[in-house]
């Protein structure tokens, strides 16, 4: 399974769009109806899952599917 399945695989668990009809485009609020702590419950199983972690400042930021996989891989790289 790509990073990119992986992750929209856990981020369907938080809305009702399935992994391979979610869209790098979609907002996480506005188009799959993330609550905050929806959000927040996310970020951690992304963490734990991808070895990262995330700082604050950076995820306030995030809107859209891409640009959550953006900081996913500009982080995995450093």
């Amino acid at each position: 399974m790509t990073q990119e399945m992986q992750f929209k695989t856990i981020a369907a668990q938080y809305c009702g769009v399935k992994p391979e009809d979610m869209t790098n485009d979609m907002r996480f609020r506005e188009d799959l109806g993330f609550s905050s702590l929806d959000f927040m419950s996310f970020l951690g199983e992304l963490e734990d899952t991808f070895d990262v972690e995330l700082e604050e400042e950076e995820v306030v930021k995030i809107l859209t599917v891409a640009e959550a996989l953006a900081l996913l891989e500009k982080l995995q790289e450093e």
